[in-house]
């Protein structure tokens, strides 16, 4: 199984968030190995990696995955950090894709490639709405965990 993150930069969350979280992991994976898909940008990123580290801690069957939009000096000078925190690297096949467009190509690559998407989208723009868009245009099931109210799709 393969879980995929899309969130607001500015993610700022709510006491709780964590352990809503995890229960949810729990109840969607339900014990099947699990690669987590992780883009690394911003606050829920960052809450995402949190949550997926954790939930590694207790199954030996997840795997922290690292999905990157750039090769080349970016990625060698976060190479440190990511081999730390995640199990692999992957650069998607986006190589033809302008710098610009990169992260939106990454993150529908993401989704293409998930079984269930968990977002935190609580505004009609900006990145991760869009992405969250393209998962249901893509019928992926997913929850939206804006203000602990959960739409499952």
């Amino acid at each position: 199984m393969v879980i995929t993150f899309c969130g607001h930069s500015n993610y700022a969350g709510f006491m709780g968030d964590e352990e809503r979280l995890l229960t949810l992991l729990e109840e969607v994976i339900c014990g099947k190995n699990v690669d987590f898909y992780l883009g690394g940008y911003g606050d829920f990123d960052g809450f995402a990696l949190k949550c997926a580290t954790r939930y590694k801690q207790r199954h030996i069957n997840a795997r922290l995955v690292f999905i990157t939009p750039y090769l080349g000096n970016w990625l060698k000078d976060r190479k440190c950090f990511l081999e730390k925190n995640y199990d692999e690297i992957v650069f998607p096949n986006i190589e033809h894709v302008p710098q610009k467009y990169a992260i939106t190509k990454r993150n529908e690559w993401m989704v293409d490639n998930s079984d269930f998407v968990f977002a935190y989208v609580q505004t009609h723009f900006g990145g991760a709405y869009k992405t969250l868009l393209y998962a249901k245009k893509r019928k992926k099931p997913y929850i939206n965990l804006y203000q602990g109210m959960y739409e499952l799709y």
